[in-house]
């Protein structure tokens, strides 16, 4: 039988949250990470008859220390994980160059960029122990491109999101890893209210959902080790 062990980051919420129930309706056992406790336990019971295939762990992933005990908390319960979905990300309301604060500017880094690093670093030596892992980054059409609806902060992280895509697959497919950039355009998740203007009902109703990008990461997942997703653009229709 397949390993179907997964870490799923931001998973209280958004794409995190839809990809997690999508991944338990498939027979995963999915441990679900995030800052707010409470989020976490909502995902779960969203999930139903599903609910006992997850692991709740709290985790800063911007902290490298909780990623550290984060991991070592879910390896001794998994034993191996086979695949890890870094989906948490945030941004901030002043995010232009003219205000953008030094302390804003490292929140987001940390979120988007440090922690998707500090936690494949975590789950990558197993995985390359067995030869076999995938790796899904949820990055954003920003880092394709810059705009001013995104904020520099936002942007570097997600340059730095695809890269790190980028060096995993260079590095990491002779040992039978492989990894996938989804660059969603705009969806209707509670990130948006971060926003300097936040979109009205209308504008919401004209995104792509999260479960639109969860079904993007399953794909990656899914594919037979002999296909790889490198890079996903989906954008509203």
């Amino acid at each position: 039988m397949p390993i179907k062990n997964a870490v799923v980051t931001g998973a209280g919420s958004g794409v995190g949250q839809a990809t997690a129930l999508k991944l338990a309706a498939q027979g995963w056992k999915v441990a679900i990470l995030g800052r707010r406790e409470e989020a976490l336990k909502n995902t779960v019971k969203l999930a139903k008859k599903h609910a006992k295939q997850f692991l709740i762990v709290p985790c800063d992933i911007g902290d490298v220390t909780q990623v550290a005990a984060m991991a070592k908390t879910v390896l001794a319960k998994f034993k191996t994980i086979e695949v890890l979905v870094n989906a948490a990300g945030t941004n901030i309301p002043r995010r232009s160059l003219a205000e953008l604060s030094l302390e804003d500017y490292h929140a987001v880094i940390d979120a988007n960029l440090h922690g998707s690093y500090y936690c494949a670093q975590a789950f990558l030596p197993q995985m390359r122990a067995r030869k076999s892992g995938t790796i899904v980054n949820i990055v954003s059409e920003a880092g394709l491109k810059a705009s001013p609806k995104s904020g520099p902060s936002y942007v570097l992280s997600k340059f730095g999101q695809a890269g790190l895509t980028q060096c995993i697959n260079a590095e990491e497919r002779v040992n039978g890893i492989r990894a996938c950039s989804i660059f969603p355009g705009d969806i209707d998740t509670e990130l948006l209210g971060k926003r300097p203007v936040v979109p009205d009902a209308a504008a919401r109703a004209r995104m792509m959902k999260p479960e639109d990008i969860a079904d993007c990461a399953l794909l990656a997942i899914n594919l037979p080790f002999r296909c790889v997703v490198e890079e996903m653009l989906v954008r509203p229709g």
